[in-house]
């Protein structure tokens, strides 16, 4: 009797196989946005033609949204009401796109926004953005990663990553609202 090869890998391999890909996907989809980033803020723009923008009001708006989503979304599966939980995740996650494409936007007309807040206001300021900043890089690939294990139904590892992607993305969204109020409303 002859012993013939498998026709599919293992479903173990298959696993690796769409963790790694998902790796890559995630990786070059957080290179992408931070460079999308990078060069919206830095690169040339076209100024504030027309005036002020009402975007920084919809971003801060936006952030507050993916805020109130992601603790309500933590306090329903704490409850495991796993289905609403899901629904909350998702919308927190669409905000924060959402979120994303009217930052670029944004700054892709009007480049980096200077602080204009009183000078007692500017380390407070800067304490609060600097942190934002770093952790809201870490914040992409760490919700992807996160909402891929839910996805592929990797719960145990879902779990131990969202405990560490909850908070550094609850920052990001809170901070982000704090930079929007110190950056466009502490003393012009």
């Amino acid at each position: 009797m002859t012993k013939t090869a498998p026709l599919a890998p293992s479903t173990a391999e298959g696993a690796v196989a769409t963790e790694r890909l998902a790796a890559w996907v995630i990786g070059a989809l957080t290179v992408i946005v931070i460079g999308g980033v990078a060069i919206v803020i830095y690169g040339p723009h076209g100024g504030h033609a027309g005036g002020p923008s009402w975007l920084p009001a919809i971003n801060a708006s936006l952030n507050g949204t993916a805020t109130v989503l992601l603790s309500t979304g933590y306090v329903l599966i704490r409850r495991r009401r796993i289905a609403a939980h899901r629904s909350c995740m998702i919308a927190a996650f669409a905000a924060s796109s959402l979120f994303l494409i009217t930052y670029l936007i944004h700054h892709a007309q009007v480049g980096s926004v200077p602080f204009h807040g009183a000078a007692w206001l500017r380390p407070v300021y800067l304490g609060l953005l600097v942190p934002h900043i770093v952790l809201a890089a870490f914040v992409v690939p760490l919700a992807l990663m996160t909402i891929h294990r839910a996805w592929c139904g990797r719960f145990d590892r879902h779990r131990r990553l969202a405990r560490v992607t909850l908070p550094i993305w609850l920052y990001v969204s809170v901070s982000g609202v704090l930079v929007y109020v110190l950056l466009y409303h502490s003393g012009r």
